[in-house]
């Protein structure tokens, strides 16, 4: 990876100060901040990839909200072969829509691909057949959560399916500092250093808020799922099926 693509971003003495912002900065390094950052995060692209392939049915609409910079939205055109399949991407940040839309062109000409820059709640959700929430719901406020998952379970079709894949928290506090540390060896074990860890946590603390799985799986019954399967873990990261 060439130098100004690695994540450096809290390193130096230009580290943002402000609460995390997917600016341009972030935009430019965040296919190496996820995958130094988020364990298995290749692995878990192409999972959703497959996935999404078992359950989008022909001439699928399928949502990936809070799309980033469209690595899903590419992994599941590469797992769904059908053509007719057609993937609305949503970030309300401008530089990764932008970035989205420079490294999916062709599935943009071909209209397999609509990328959006907008708020996901600005978004009517209908006829889908799959929606993607990939570590997306734990940046809303809290108070918005269920909302949106009770807007996504009405713009289902029958036998339609979300995908959730969030950070999460574990009400035993010892447990969930054993599982914080073990996130930090992680991204120890991946070149950040200590003031790097430090200055990352301090500035996504009041923007992303995780749950526990219990809260997690509560709401989305609460939001109208009925069949709430977990299907991803790796440390402090889950991922559920829920229909």
């Amino acid at each position: 990876m060439s130098g100004d693509r690695r994540d450096r971003l809290f390193a130096g003495d230009d580290a943002p100060e402000s609460d995390f912002v997917f600016d341009e900065r972030v935009a430019r390094v965040f296919p190496d901040m996820l995958e130094r950052s988020v364990p298995c995060y290749r692995e878990l692209v192409r999972l959703i990839g497959i996935v999404a392939a078992r359950l989008a049915g022909p001439h699928a609409l399928v949502y990936d909200l809070g799309c980033s910079l469209g690595a899903c939205s590419a992994s599941m055109l590469a797992r769904i072969g059908d053509p007719h399949l057609r993937i609305i991407a949503v970030d309300n940040a401008p530089a990764m829509v932008e970035g989205l839309r420079a490294r999916l062109p062709d599935a943009i000409v071909a209209g397999r691909i609509e990328a959006r820059c907008a708020d996901i709640a600005d978004v009517e959700i209908e006829n889908a057949r799959l929606v993607l929430l990939n570590l997306t719901l734990q940046f809303l406020p809290p108070a918005r959560r269920l909302a949106e998952l009770r807007r996504i379970r009405a713009g289902l079709l029958p036998g339609g399916a979300l995908l959730l894949v969030e950070k999460v928290v574990w009400p035993d506090p010892g447990h969930d500092a054993l599982m914080s540390e073990l996130f930090a060896d992680f991204k120890r074990a991946n070149g950040y250093s200590e003031l790097e860890i430090g200055r990352k946590r301090a500035a996504l603390e009041r923007v992303l808020i995780p749950d526990s799985i219990e809260v997690h799986e509560a709401r989305l019954r609460e939001a109208g799922f009925v069949r709430i399967e977990r299907w991803f873990q790796c440390l402090n990261f889950i991922g559920w099926l829920a229909c």
